[in-house]
């Protein structure tokens, strides 16, 4: 194995264990490939990316789904409306830059960072608040839409709303979101493989190390529960604000 193979690799591990937790693995996995493979085209790496690491959250999913009771008509709500605003999110992204939602997004982190850290009691017990599967679908319209047109830390938003809106907490949460990024994950990778925007020689053993990360970050999860899962969250959420801030000052400023 060479060497660009065995660092993409381990930053498959560790994304996997990443996004097993509560989303966020591609602030880890594409910044990886873009650095060891600056050669592939943007649709080659969003490709490879994206099968690489499918197959993890779905591992994860598998995981959450024996300890946490999946509400499925949630699920199912939420998923058609993120495949549904994920696909015109990207249309979007084609005729506009998404750098000028990128101020916008940074000031949604910094509201969700430090919402989380001066509510302690944040996804630690279930307090259904509102009908589910209707914010659920409003949920996955809104993420699937920021999927589509931005892309990093869907995951993350997607568990942040099924917490804050909804009033399920964090493992319910990332077990919903699992779910619905497995359908949009799969129904995008149909448009890249079928384009041949997907390296299988680099993509297979990374997702392999991927799914082995995935299987250790969801096991951490559900045995270390909820007050585990809002700490490692705090932390996805303030690296994805440091990235988006990083956007924005070094455009600003560069």
């Amino acid at each position: 194995m060479d060497y660009q193979l065995l660092m993409a690799c381990l930053a498959a591990l560790l994304a996997g264990f990443v996004d097993a937790v509560v989303g966020g693995g591609g602030l880890v996995q594409a910044p990886a490939l873009f650095i060891l493979y600056p050669q592939l085209r943007v649709p080659q790496v969003i490709g490879t990316n994206r099968f690489s690491s499918f197959m993890g959250t779905a591992v994860a999913a598998y995981q959450y789904a024996k300890i946490v009771k999946v509400p499925w008509k949630v699920v199912l709500f939420s998923a058609a409306g993120a495949a549904l605003m994920s696909f015109l999110g990207a249309r979007f992204s084609s005729m506009m830059s998404s750098e000028l939602l990128k101020p916008i997004i940074l000031v949604l982190m910094l509201g969700i960072a430090l919402y989380t850290f001066f509510k302690k009691d944040l996804g630690q017990e279930e307090k259904l608040k509102v009908q589910a599967p209707l914010w659920g679908l409003i949920i996955g319209m809104a993420c699937g839409f920021y999927n589509g047109f931005v892309g990093p830390g869907t995951g993350s938003l997607l568990v942040f709303g099924f917490v804050s809106v909804v009033g399920y907490n964090f493992l319910s949460g990332s077990a919903i979101s699992k779910f619905i990024n497995v359908v949009a994950d799969v129904a995008s990778l149909v448009f890249f493989i079928l384009n041949g925007f997907v390296l299988f020689k680099l993509a297979i053993p990374m997702m392999l190390c991927n799914m082995l990360g995935s299987f250790l970050g969801s096991r951490m999860a559900i045995l270390r529960g909820n007050s585990f899962v809002r700490r490692f969250f705090l932390v996805v959420i303030l690296a994805l604000l440091a990235r988006f801030a990083w956007d924005v000052f070094f455009k600003l400023w560069g």
